[in-house]
């Protein structure tokens, strides 16, 4: 596709043209760029997590697996199993959201134990991304967020840091190891799968 305007090329537009090549404008020029890094991406990639989990219940239900041998799984003993990388994923999901728009934080009991369980808290940290509009991401790149307020590790980040060097990386992280430890289990997924639809 050609750029809208290159090299004086929108003066040579009609009317017509012109009028709409600066509505176009006007509207990405409203885009929000930290809204577009987070929202869409967190919904992608809970999507995917979201079937991967449903393939995991089906793998577990069809092989005669208890499913808490795979939501207990773990890579070594000294890092979380499943069940709580789950968890995790959609806590920053949730939080980072909830920050980078200036509202509070949902506060989420950890009390799943089973997949259905797990599917329930994805469809409501979903349900809690799509209440989130652009524009309370207006500004949210310069906006002030402190980690881990009143204590020895307290930092302050602004919005844009927070989220490229903290927030994306922590979830990557926790999404990776669910789906990695699924694959470990024989569940029959691959890349594709991790990705969700885009």
């Amino acid at each position: 596709m050609r750029p809208l305007v290159c090299r004086g090329e929108f003066a040579l537009l009609s009317p017509a043209r012109a009028t709409i090549g600066a509505l176009n404008l006007k509207e990405f020029a409203m885009t929000s760029p930290i809204y577009d890094a987070s929202i869409p991406l967190f919904r992608q990639l809970l999507g995917g997590l979201s079937d991967v989990l449903a393939k995991a219940a089906a793998h577990a239900e069809a092989r005669k697996i208890e499913p808490t041998a795979l939501l207990q799984m773990r890579v070594f003993p000294d890092m979380f199993p499943l069940l709580r990388q789950v968890q995790i994923a959609t806590d920053f999901a949730r939080s980072v959201s909830a920050r980078l728009a200036g509202v509070e934080v949902p506060s989420v009991a950890d009390a799943e134990q089973t997949f259905d369980d797990l599917q329930t808290r994805i469809k409501g940290t979903l349900a809690f991304l799509d209440s989130l509009t652009e524009g309370q991401f207006d500004g949210a790149a310069e906006r002030e967020i402190v980690l881990r307020p009143g204590t020895p590790k307290q930092r302050t980040l602004s919005g844009q840091a927070y989220l490229l060097s903290y927030g994306l990386p922590q979830f990557f992280f926790h999404v990776t190891t669910a789906y990695s430890l699924l694959r470990h289990g024989g569940v029959e997924i691959g890349k594709r799968d991790f990705m969700g639809a885009y």
